[in-house]
């Protein structure tokens, strides 16, 4: 069995910028007692201690979950409390041409006019984020934004040719994620690999969004065994069959 399972956040483990469930807290505490787990997505710290650490029992092994915010561009370990190892921020000078070449790409993008709620570019210091609906779109409206990401993938093609020196992904809902070039989802798996001193391929990673393009694929290109998920449901299936695998044979 692997020593150490990957998780999106947003579409694989929790709907978008939603709490675990109470089903989905209770199947990672106990996956946390017998191996390793790490969340890697592109939402900022504030994200995860909302969505992954509040619903937490007390009692979760938190010294066993490494959590990795904003794409992997920064990495949190629990020692006496949650401490930052590492932050690939961006410059001033940085964020300036990525603003910019969001609102362009915006700008010359054929969308019909729709309602926002919230900042629709997010500076999270590490990476720059654009939400089509703004960060606090509801939900439902989120769904039936771009649910096969064409409307994205335009963007991204007018990204790609402005901004070739970073990194463009397509992640939840509504989402574009720009971090620095190479510093992706694939680099928080290598930084995984280092600081835990565990091989790649004893990895699995779960994402609902591993295709060409998608903010998961470099973690599936890093090498890990990837699986690939509709919805938090599905997730809940995976941890569902890992922990079987670690059932003692007499209670199967």
């Amino acid at each position: 069995m692997k020593t150490l399972i990957v998780f999106d956040l947003d579409g694989t483990l929790a709907e978008s910028k939603s709490s675990l469930d109470g089903e989905m807290s209770g199947l990672l505490n106990a996956l946390l007692r017998v191996v390793k787990v790490a969340v890697i997505s592109g939402g900022a710290w504030s994200q995860f201690e909302k969505q992954v650490l509040a619903p937490f029992p007390r009692d979760t092994p938190l010294k066993n979950l490494s959590l990795l915010p904003t794409c992997g561009t920064k990495f949190y370990q629990y020692k006496s409390g949650w401490e930052p190892l590492y932050s690939e921020d961006f410059s001033a000078r940085e964020k300036e041409k990525i603003i910019g070449s969001l609102k362009q790409a915006i700008a010359s993008s054929d969308f019909p006019a729709h309602e926002s709620w919230g900042e629709i570019i997010e500076d999270r210091g590490s990476q720059i984020t654009f939400s089509a609906l703004g960060q606090q779109a509801p939900l439902e409206a989120k769904k039936t934004w771009d649910p096969d990401f064409a409307k994205r993938k335009k963007m991204k093609v007018v990204l790609d040719r402005l901004i070739p020196e970073f990194s463009v992904r397509l992640g939840g809902a509504t989402s574009i994620d720009v971090t620095k070039l190479g510093i992706d989802k694939g680099y928080g798996i290598r930084k995984l690999r280092d600081t835990l001193g565990i091989a790649i391929d004893e990895m699995i990673f779960v994402g609902d969004a591993l295709f060409p393009g998608g903010n998961d694929f470099s973690a599936k290109e890093a090498g890990t065994t990837s699986i690939q998920v509709r919805d938090p449901h599905e997730s809940k299936r995976v941890i569902e069959a890992i922990l079987a695998c670690f059932e003692p044979e007499e209670a199967r």
